[in-house]
């Protein structure tokens, strides 16, 4: 057995014994997931709806009838126009519409509830679309990639940059981290193995459990949740591959700082799961940030990579269309695992 092998065997004895480690890594993709897909969901359903109505015509009777007949509503009734703002408060309906006819047309007033701006938002659009459909104009409308508006669609790509970059690169500093603590990487440094040798044998364990929970988490994806499924999926595995190499040279370049292994969970927390979150576009639109976030965006790992799943993922398009993406992770891998490789000898 070559001196590499022992290492990346002696790595995976490692990672067997710590078997509650290896069990809560392999299980938290699983229920991120699964939360995210099932119990987190940014779809307004149910909106309580109540009507003014000063007159009775044909065109009040019949949006009236289409809020009734909407699943995405739930009619409260009529009421006179002083029992708005008290069935607001007490929280019985998200929406009002007022009806008033004005020298012979219909003009109507949305009055929301905006304690929940998502809500408000929300449920006024619903209520615009209802009312500015004329009978007998039909209005067409076609839903591209995601006809259901599931919002499991948009979750599964943000919590695959999350996890894959919280893991990879905690585990990694972790582990390397604690070889300082007890001494044994003292003993690997002084030896004949070469820097190189030393790297890869730490970081392959840590790749190919990044593999199983990529495994996990495509089957989930494809079955539970529900995403079409298509030849785009080789697409899919390589670039997450390439997001892997990124994760874990950043979890090199963490050990490299780092002395203890508490500090270099603070590091890796501090510097990733925050800016993952906030800042990626995992939950909160890119674009909808003031411009100099968007601009510090643009050095989080996981941006790149959430981009690039959604459209290889749910739009299913070529890879062509995310060259960019791909291009920037290239450069961040290369840049990173360089400043890596760097401190790691200099440390040596």
């Amino acid at each position: 057995m070559s001196i590499f092998q022992s290492l990346i065997k002696k790595e995976v004895l490692h990672l067997m014994r710590d078997f509650r480690t290896v069990t809560v890594v392999l299980l938290m993709p699983v229920v991120l997931l699964l939360l995210f897909g099932f119990a987190i969901s940014t779809e307004v359903n149910n909106v309580r709806v109540a009507a003014v109505v000063e007159q009775h015509t044909d065109e009040t009777k019949q949006i009236i009838d289409r809020l009734r007949n909407n699943s995405y509503f739930t009619f409260k009734g009529i009421m006179p126009y002083y029992e708005v703002e008290n069935i607001l408060r007490k929280g019985r309906a998200d929406a009002v519409i007022v009806f008033r006819t004005e020298d012979g047309k219909l003009r109507h007033q949305i009055v929301v509830d905006a304690s929940n701006t998502n809500m408000a938002q929300t449920s006024a659009a619903y209520l615009e679309g209802v009312i500015s459909s004329a009978p007998g104009i039909p209005v067409v409308t076609n839903t591209l990639y995601n006809p259901q508006l599931k919002s499991a669609y948009n979750f599964v790509p943000g919590v695959m940059g999350m996890i894959f970059i919280l893991i990879c690169a905690m585990m990694t500093s972790v582990s390397i981290v604690s070889e300082k603590e007890t001494g044994t990487m003292n003993l690997l440094l002084v030896s004949p193995v070469r820097p190189w040798t030393i790297i890869l044998g730490k970081l392959v364990p840590y790749f190919l459990l990044s593999c199983v929970i990529l495994t996990l988490m495509l089957v989930l994806s494809y079955t539970v949740l529900g995403l079409p499924f298509s030849v785009s999926i080789v697409h899919v595995v390589w670039v997450t591959i390439l997001y892997v190499v990124l994760a874990l040279a950043l979890g090199l370049l963490i050990s490299t700082m780092a002395s203890t292994q508490v500090s270099a969970l603070l590091v890796s927390g501090v510097m990733f799961m925050i800016p993952v979150i906030l800042l990626s576009g995992m939950i909160f639109p890119v674009e909808n940030m003031p411009l100099i976030l968007q601009w510090f965006s643009c050095i989080i790992p996981a941006r790149w990579y959430i981009s690039a799943m959604r459209v290889l993922m749910i739009q299913q398009l070529p890879v062509e269309y995310v060259l960019t993406e791909v291009l920037v992770l290239s450069g961040m891998t290369a840049v990173v695992l360089t400043l890596a490789v760097r401190k790691f000898n200099a440390k040596r």
